[in-house]
């Protein structure tokens, strides 16, 4: 009997979590980043302008308020530093870096937000649509604002509520979309890697191209 059970459990348990309401699961998300203090996380990216496409990865550390170090491994040595204060981008291919003040409005954008515990759908996004992908839940969900350089986000959340994979969908038609991996809530993370260092020979500039500045 016990092993029928089970067996019933386990066809009926991605039943079970595509039932929980939309709205219940969007408050579960938001709780589970708002919370948390420390995060990290492999991610890879891909970012698709007129049929051009550049694809990263790499490891994701991040300390609430504001501190985040976004350190690539393809392309290797590219980094993303965050103190909290100030932005350090460091492109490898140039040897050279920018330090600028941490602006949330430009660097840190909303479909990111749940990465700085700042997670609010409601005053963000309207629109709201889910569908069932397993035991998992796809979501997509348009800006209330025109205003921003993005128009709609789609992302798939697990049944623990983490983000799996992110799609941000640019006014400039756009896609930047992430896919996470191994995500840890609160490990203990030294401090000393949300101080940037300059590499041997390299110099500061005074900007970027924004597709570099992109975490």
């Amino acid at each position: 009997m016990k092993a029928v059970a089970i067996g019933v459990w386990l066809v009926l348990a991605p039943a079970f979590a595509a039932e929980v309401p939309l709205n219940t699961l969007l408050k579960a998300v938001e709780q589970r980043y708002n919370r948390a203090k420390t995060l990290e996380v492999f991610f890879s990216q891909r970012y698709t302008m007129q049929g051009r496409t550049r694809t990263e990865s790499g490891h994701l550390w991040l300390r609430k308020p504001g501190r985040m170090r976004w350190e690539y491994s393809h392309p290797a040595g590219k980094l993303f530093v965050s103190d909290g204060k100030f932005v350090y981008f460091y492109s490898p291919s140039s040897n050279r870096a920018e330090k600028s003040k941490l602006k949330e409005s430009e660097d840190l954008r909303a479909p990111l937000a749940f990465l700085l515990g700042k997670l609010d759908f409601d005053r963000e996004f309207q629109s709201f649509t889910s569908t069932s992908q397993g035991s998992d839940t796809f979501i997509k969900a348009k800006t209330k604002s025109n205003r921003l350089p993005y128009n709609e986000v789609e992302f798939l959340v697990s049944p623990a509520y983490s983000i799996r994979h992110l799609l941000v969908h640019g006014q400039d038609r756009s896609i930047l979309e992430y896919s996470f991996d191994g995500e840890k809530l609160n490990p203990p993370i030294d401090d000393s890697l949300f101080r940037f260092k300059l590499p041997p020979g390299a110099e500061f500039v005074e900007a970027l191209d924004e597709d570099d500045r992109r975490p």
